[in-house]
C-alpha cells in the first residue's frame, strides 16, 4: 500500500500496517496543499510532485530508491497518467501549466509536449484511450484538447486532432461509448462531446442545479453521477442524448462533498466532512 502526503513523503506500507519505507520527493508547500495519488507501473511508483519540487518522480516500489526524476513540472495536479503508444512503448502524461507534456516510463526522458492554448493549469486528470490523450482544463475560459500520442519534441501543429472551448477547472472526464462526459464546475452544465471529432453533442444545464461541482464524475451502468458540494447527485443516462434519471441529496443541501466519489459493485460510495456513506439498491 503506498500513500503520498505531499512535504511529509511517500509511504509504503504492509496490510498489517507496517510502515515498510519513505521517501522525500521535495519540501515546498502550496496554499491548496498535494492533490495527485501515486501511481504504480510495474515496478516503479510514479509520484507528481509539482507542488513539492516541481517534479515527477519514479521511485523503486520495493524500496522507495528514487530511479529517476523529471523537472519543470508547474502547476500539475492530477495523478500521473500512462499512455500505451502504438509501438508498444508506455509514456507518463501530465497536464500543467499552458501545455500537456510526456515522459518516457523508463528513463523519465522528456518524449513530446503540447501547448493547450489555455493561459491556465490543467487540473482534471487526463484520459488515455488508444493511443489519444484527452484534456480539459483552464479556469476562464475553460477548454479541451485530443492529442494523438507517441510524437517527439513540440508536436502542437503535428498531433492535436482536435481543440474545444469547453472545459472544467476542477471535475475530470469520464470516456464512455465514444463520448466525453464533464461538469463545468460552478454553472452546473454537462457536456457530452464526440471524443473522435470534438463535436460538442450536448451542452446542458442540470435542473436542480447541484451547485458548485468539485467531485469527478463516475460511471456506474448506463449512468452518470454527478454529486455537487452540497451533497445533490444528479443522475444523468451515459448516452449522447442528454436525459436526468434522478435527484438525491444528503445532509439537506448543508454538506461539504469534495471528494469524488467510488463504485463497488452496485454500492455507491460517498464522503462528506461529515461523514462516509454507503448507498446501495434494494
Amino acid at each position: 500500500m503506498y500513500t503520498f502526503f505531499g512535504r511529509s513523503g511517500v509511504f509504503a506500507f504492509n496490510h498489517d500496517g507496517d510502515q515498510l519505507w519513505r521517501a522525500s520527493v521535495g519540501t515546498t508547500l502550496n496554499g491548496w496543499g498535494s492533490a495527485a495519488s501515486p501511481v504504480l507501473a510495474g515496478d516503479l511508483l510514479l509520484v507528481n510532485a509539482s507542488v513539492e519540487s516541481e517534479s515527477l518522480v519514479a521511485l523503486d516500489r520495493r524500496t522507495g530508491r528514487e530511479v529517476w526524476r523529471a523537472t519543470g513540472i508547474k502547476d500539475s495536479w492530477h495523478a500521473p497518467v500512462l499512455v500505451q503508444r502504438s509501438d508498444a512503448g508506455t509514456e507518463v502524461v501530465l497536464a500543467m501549466f499552458r501545455k500537456v507534456a510526456a515522459f518516457d516510463l523508463e528513463r523519465g526522458e522528456p518524449r513530446w509536449h503540447c501547448d493547450t492554448g489555455i493561459n491556465w493549469y490543467m487540473c482534471p486528470t487526463p484520459i488515455a484511450q488508444g493511443a489519444v490523450v484527452y484534456a480539459i482544463g483552464g479556469r476562464n475560459p475553460n477548454g479541451g484538447l485530443a492529442i494523438r500520442a507517441g510524437g517527439r519534441g513540440d508536436v502542437s501543429d503535428t498531433h492535436v486532432l482536435w481543440r474545444l472551448s469547453r472545459g472544467s477547472n476542477v471535475p475530470s472526464p469520464i470516456l464512455h461509448d465514444g463520448h466525453l462526459y464533464f461538469a463545468h464546475e460552478n454553472l452546473g452544465i454537462v457536456y457530452c462531446v464526440n471524443a473522435r471529432t470534438g463535436e460538442v453533442v450536448y451542452e446542458e444545464r442540470l435542473d436542480p442545479s447541484p451547485g458548485q461541482i468539485y467531485a469527478s464524475p463516475v460511471l456506474g451502468g448506463d449512468r452518470i453521477y454527478y454529486i455537487g458540494r452540497n451533497g445533490r447527485t444528479v443522475v444523468v443516462a451515459a448516452q449522447p442524448k442528454f436525459a436526468v434519471l434522478g435527484v438525491n441529496t444528503l445532509e439537506g443541501n448543508r454538506g461539504v462533498f469534495n471528494a469524488s466519489p467510488a463504485l463497488s459493485g452496485d454500492q455507491l460510495l460517498l464522503r462528506s466532512n461529515h461523514a462516509l456513506y454507503c448507498l446501495a439498491g434494494d
